[in-house]
């Protein structure tokens, strides 16, 4: 329940919000459910209808795989299972992105200090949208298909992730980001664009962006209102604190993390100056041909 009260004290206006936990199931059985329902009903449908009399109805073994109808269905079933799961994650996606928007109608997404020693509408959004967007993250980076976990943020709105980004399991990383182009998001690397200060502090909400080309191996966390700039390569367990800007171009290493010299890099890595040379001559190449490339395109379209 919503309800607005002013302190005769001060000027301060205050809007207390109650915790709801009757809406939190309420949208979890809504997502959840909704996902299902009609994938599991055309699935229900094949197997009766299709299936079974076509295929386990048969009473004759060698029929099964001679006949041309059975052989057919045989052959189509695990099509068929992988449709509907496809059908479900895309429900899932649609669910989740109806509650997202109507919850940014209600309480926009914004950069900023969330105090939790204050109830109040922002809060109560902030937790909204935490909440729903967990089961459709887990349920694509945990799938058999986690590469279209990008769709799917991109989809609900929760964040902007561009083509050639690859995300490994997170723990974060689910909204507030701008990922770029061909990124790559290693093992138990954070986004994190929300932080609580503390175990009852505030809650630092800012958006966090990555530039193109950038790699983060492994380990690596990336505090609220970071921005990793084009071809910053972190090393592993490398973490940045709050409202870091990183110049790009470089190796990063440490918490927080520093920029890391050539000599640093050959000790760490254990690579001779021609090692760099090459890595840096094939660079080199491969930024030419992609170069070639788009030229090739744009003439051919011209």
């Amino acid at each position: 329940m919503l309800g607005d009260t002013v302190d005769s004290g001060d000027d301060i206006y205050r809007q207390n919000v109650q915790f709801q936990y009757h809406k939190y199931f309420g949208i979890f059985l809504c997502i959840y459910i909704g996902s299902y329902l009609l994938p599991v009903t055309g699935l229900m449908i094949y197997l009766f209808l299709i299936f079974k009399p076509f295929f386990l109805g048969v009473s004759d073994f060698i029929v099964l795989f001679t006949s041309f109808d059975s052989l057919l269905i045989f052959l189509t079933f695990p099509l068929v299972f992988i449709a509907s799961y496809l059908v479900r994650l895309f429900f899932l996606g649609l669910l989740t992105r109806i509650f997202w928007r109507y919850t940014e109608k209600k309480s926009p997404t914004k950069d900023g200090v969330i105090p939790r020693n204050l109830s109040s509408k922002t809060l109560n959004y902030y937790h909204y949208r935490s909440f729903m967007i967990k089961y459709g993250k887990n349920s694509f980076m945990k799938g058999i298909f986690p590469w279209f976990s990008n769709w799917f943020f991109n989809f609900v709105g929760a964040s902007v992730i561009e083509k050639g980004s690859t995300f490994e399991e997170t723990v974060s990383s689910d909204r507030n980001v701008h990922v770029k182009r061909n990124v790559y998001l290693g093992v138990n690397s954070a986004l994190a664009a929300h932080l609580v200060d503390g175990i009852f502090g505030n809650i630092s909400y800012f958006k966090v962006t990555v530039g193109d080309n950038c790699t983060l191996s492994g380990f690596n966390i990336i505090a609220p209102g970071c921005e990793l700039k084009d071809n910053s390569y972190l090393f592993p367990m490398a973490a940045a604190t709050k409202h870091n800007t990183t110049k790009g171009n470089n190796y990063y290493y440490g918490m927080p993390l520093r920029r890391i010299f050539t000599k640093k890099t050959m000790e760490y890595l254990k690579i001779s100056e021609e090692d760099l040379r090459r890595a840096e001559d094939l660079r080199t190449k491969q930024e030419s041909e992609k170069l070639e490339r788009i030229k090739k395109e744009e003439n051919k379209k011209e």
